[in-house]
């Protein structure tokens, strides 16, 4: 969680530069597209705050009212800044781009509008690598658009996708300002507005869609609940391995629940045994996994005593 914080710190820091130039240079020329930037840039900001404290109130430890923790705080705020994505940043740039459209002005100063994105760019750019390094590392390898559904941390991956929007929003910026001047049409500095408003609600959407199945109780994924199974029934007194359910509480903790089929010659002992050994493997495997409840019960459907050390949860 430290690593995320110092994506979301170099993200902050480069996005209140950004945005104060931005703003200052869409003054100056009158450029649709350079104001939608400096908005999208303030959103970003406003965005890596929330994501802070998001990030804060979930470190918070259990309490009774939260057996499980504060994890799914996370979850929380990573939607609200996504819907802040929408409204703010896509609505509010749409709405200029149009504006700009019906009612155009000739652009003033277009050389200050190109060193202002190319500037933005660098630091996006940055900020960009930097998140893009990070969840790499906790990516193994997989295909990007694969990696990020998979991700359970929205912290690093909405800023991936904030800095990648952005960069993509500094194109097409670019684009719109050197086209309104070459061709002498203003309204085409609208359009480009437009784009990037159109931009930022298709980005928000995906991070809506991926905060929403955490927040809602997303589980391990199905080759993951496989390997389980398949460790469980690899124990000799184990006969199958019934009903999995699972659900992260936060990005680095799952619950997880088991129910286990046991020879009918299976000592209250050997049940133990087996259900303290498969639940160290399970945390081996997987160290995300922190709460496991195994449900014993022999071939016969009669489960093991209650009171008795298999049938207590860990």
């Amino acid at each position: 969680m430290a690593e995320s914080k110092v994506v979301i710190y170099g993200a902050i820091a480069a996005n209140v530069a950004i945005a104060i130039t931005k703003f200052a240079v869409a003054g100056v020329s009158g450029s649709s597209a350079m104001m939608s930037e400096a908005v999208h840039s303030t959103v970003d900001t406003a965005n890596g705050v929330l994501l802070l404290v998001g990030t804060r109130l979930s470190e918070r430890p259990a309490s009774e009212a939260h057996p499980f923790g504060h994890g799914k705080e996370l979850y929380f705020w990573s939607l609200i800044v996504a819907v802040l994505v929408f409204g703010l940043g896509g609505g509010i740039s749409f709405y200029e781009g149009v504006m700009h459209w019906r009612h155009p002005e000739p652009l003033q100063d277009a050389g200050w509008s190109y060193f202002v994105l190319a500037a933005a760019a660098v630091f996006e750019g940055a900020s960009f690598f930097v998140a893009l390094r990070q969840f790499r590392r906790k990516s193994r390898g997989r295909p990007l658009l694969e990696a990020v559904i998979a991700s359970k941390d929205p912290t690093t991956f909405t800023v991936l996708a904030e800095d990648g929007a952005a960069l993509a929003g500094l194109a097409i910026a670019a684009v719109g300002v050197y086209a309104s001047h070459a061709l002498d049409r203003p309204s085409l500095d609208g359009f480009a507005s437009m784009l990037i408003g159109v931009l930022l609600a298709g980005v928000a959407t995906l991070l809506i869609r991926e905060s929403r199945s955490l927040l809602v109780g997303e589980g391990v994924r199905p080759e993951t609940a496989q390997r389980i199974r398949e460790m469980a029934v690899s124990h000799d007194q184990v006969e199958s391995a019934g009903r999995l359910q699972s659900m992260y509480l936060g990005p680095d903790a799952v619950l997880l629940t088991l129910d286990l089929h046991f020879t009918p010659s299976a000592s209250a002992a050997c049940v133990a045994d087996t259900v303290v050994a498969l639940e160290r493997e399970v945390r081996a495997a997987f160290p995300v996994i922190h709460h496991i409840y195994v449900e014993a019960v022999r071939s016969s459907q009669a489960r093991i005593t209650p009171g008795s050390p298999a049938a207590a949860p860990s």
